[in-house]
């Protein structure tokens, strides 16, 4: 299944438009991440825990939108976005788009349609530089 931000996909057409499908999920951190990342905090920079929650979010609302759109008969997604926010400490993800039916121009290979692939972890945070020396 192709998962666009574009209104098209090139080298394919649109045949039939489903409709806005989404997925929606809306997290906390446990008490120990919560813990951590508030001694985190405390010194500025990237906080791996909430890293994490979102990498895990966004996963999440891909793979129902992805459900949502095959539930309809879809084999494409386009215009795609992602829309994130927090409700009190909580916080919320959602994916939207429009599923549709697409179809091969000029001999390109046609969709399958197939779940979201399972995101990497994030990044490890770099190191912070070294103290200069006197």
């Amino acid at each position: 299944m192709f998962m666009v931000t574009t209104n098209d996909v090139p080298g394919y057409r649109v045949t039939q438009v489903l409709g806005e499908v989404m997925g929606l999920t809306v997290r906390s951190t446990n008490f120990g991440q919560g813990f951590t990342a508030g001694f985190r905090a405390l010194g500025g920079g990237e906080i791996p825990e909430f890293t994490q929650l979102m990498y895990e979010s966004r996963y999440e609302v891909m793979n129902r939108m992805w459900g949502e759109a095959v539930q309809r008969g879809a084999n494409a997604v386009i215009a795609m976005r992602f829309d994130s926010g927090s409700l009190g400490s909580f916080s919320e993800m959602c994916a939207y788009g429009t599923a549709v039916v697409i179809e091969p121009v000029n001999g390109a290979v046609p969709a399958q349609p197939a779940a979201p692939a399972q995101p990497a972890a994030p990044p490890a945070p770099a190191a912070p530089p070294a103290p200069p020396v006197a």
